[in-house]
């Protein structure tokens, strides 16, 4: 998803009945998030005139020329459904991706449609070039969750693809013979970050069987570690906003993170290692949280993206772990993330709203089933939440824990607790989150606190969020 997948924000998955786009998890590839230069705003789509014959719609998606393929054959069932609209998929090497797409801007030639990274999509609307898509589900039985639509100065210029959010993950074994209570699924009783500290401090032990604060306690000589927040620059953003900070203003035009609020969050999850001794060293720069900490068994509890049920943790759990999921912790509001990568529309196309319908379909849950019964995506749609016989047939699955606690801890956190992660509403976030992830590096070895090495360098974060630096 990404960003990670670039979003995190890095998973890209393909499935003969499943579209193809990334869900944010990592900050390491950042050539999504160009685009071209100087064009007129993001502009509603016009109405198209009907035609005897099929109007033939492009849409691009990166990848394989076999996955290209399997896309096809999904769009072929578009095509054979009805009689006015042909979509033909053009497959783009990852590494080529993006700068095809800015030539085929350049040569005013793009697709009708296509895939775009969850950090390109506030930029390439910003140049005008993407259509705006409020309209896409007027008159359906459901649109997507409110926190799922991409937005540039009030305008909707795309939704999300999947769904993600932020949870704790942990490992019951563990908790059982510690004979701790394990985490809330349950949002009215989320542990505070003082409980979940000393939970974790329960949950640590070293070498001789000793707890953090124990007489006798060595911390360089850990065997288990009570806990670990995943520390990737776009997922801390979610402490700052608990702490009452942010890294953004509202409406993406400030930043925030030097606020007293969002350095003391940071510093906090640095703490986990340095004073509390409850969480390893991780440097946040590898998007593997879950495979080095509840997977590996080397820490009870760890916080990552929903992507993880299906992505590494129901081969875990076909091999023995026993894991369960919670609403994170808080500092002072209850809050997660949400992302999910971009279908868009592009400007440039002649066929608006033939191509709103193609994505409206194409992004439906029934043509991604393979990856929602997964756990790798999240439906999109508000009825997938508030049904309960869809609920059911989403979550009563052998790859998901409990249908009590799976929505609980998910289906219903996404809903009342769930903010939108940056790249929804504000530009450069790859600057950005770049800049404070090579800021950050000291802060978790303990050589400067989170507050000097913000106030330090916020003239050049603000310059990266302009994009000026």
């Amino acid at each position: 998803m990404k960003a990670g997948k670039v979003f995190g924000v890095g998973i890209l998955s393909v499935a003969l009945v499943a579209s193809v786009i990334g869900c944010g998890k990592s900050d390491t590839k950042t050539a999504a998030s160009t685009a071209p230069s100087g064009k007129e705003a993001t502009k509603a789509p016009e109405k198209t005139s009907s035609k005897s014959e099929k109007v033939k719609i492009i849409y691009s998606m990166w990848g394989s020329a076999e996955e290209g393929n399997t896309t096809q054959k999904v769009a072929d069932k578009f095509n054979a459904s009805q009689d006015k609209i042909q979509v033909e998929v053009q497959a783009i090497p990852w590494e080529n991706y993006m700068t095809k797409l800015n030539t085929l801007a350049t040569a005013k030639q793009l697709p009708d449609t296509g895939m775009l990274r969850e950090d390109g999509v506030i930029q390439w609307s910003s140049q005008g070039m993407l259509n705006d898509v409020s309209a896409m589900y007027e008159g359906s039985d459901s649109k997507p969750l409110d926190s799922l639509a991409y937005k540039d100065q009030g305008k909707t210029v795309a939704y999300a693809a999947a769904n993600e959010v932020l949870l704790l993950y942990y490992n019951k074994a563990m908790f059982d013979k510690a004979n701790v209570a394990y985490p809330p699924s349950a949002l009215d009783k989320a542990w505070t970050w003082d409980e979940f500290v000393a939970t974790a401090k329960k949950l640590t032990i070293d070498k001789k069987g000793k707890h953090p604060g124990e007489n006798g306690f060595d911390a360089q000589s850990i065997v288990q570690y009570g806990a670990s927040v995943e520390n990737l620059p776009w997922q801390l953003e979610t402490w700052a906003l608990s702490n009452g900070g942010g890294f953004y203003s509202s409406d993406g035009t400030d930043v925030k993170i030097g606020e007293d609020a969002s350095a003391e969050a940071i510093q906090k999850v640095a703490d986990l290692y340095l004073k509390d001794h409850v969480a390893p060293l991780s440097v946040g720069q590898t998007d593997d949280g879950i495979q080095r900490t509840i997977i590996a068994g080397t820490v009870a509890m760890a916080t990552n993206g929903a992507w993880n049920v299906g992505t590494s943790l129901n081969a875990a759990k076909k091999e023995g772990l026993n894991y369960g999921v919670a609403v994170l912790p808080y500092m002072k509001e209850k809050v997660t993330l949400n992302t999910g990568g971009a279908n868009v529309v592009f400007s440039q196309t002649k066929h608006p709203q033939e191509a709103m319908e193609w994505l409206k379909w194409y992004n439906s849950e029934e043509n991604n089933w393979g990856l929602i019964s997964e756990g790798i995506w999240m439906p999109t749609l508000e009825k997938w939440y508030k049904d309960e016989t869809l609920t059911h047939k989403w979550v009563d699955n052998p790859n998901f824990p409990t249908y009590a606690e799976y929505k609980s801890a998910v289906v219903d956190y996404a809903q009342s607790a769930a903010k939108p992660a940056s790249w929804f509403y504000t530009n450069h976030t790859t600057e950005f989150n770049t800049l404070l992830g090579s800021i950050l590096g000291d802060v978790w070895t303990g050589k400067t606190t989170a507050k000097d090495a913000i106030t330090k360098n916020l003239a050049a974060l603000k310059a990266a969020h302009t994009g000026s630096n």
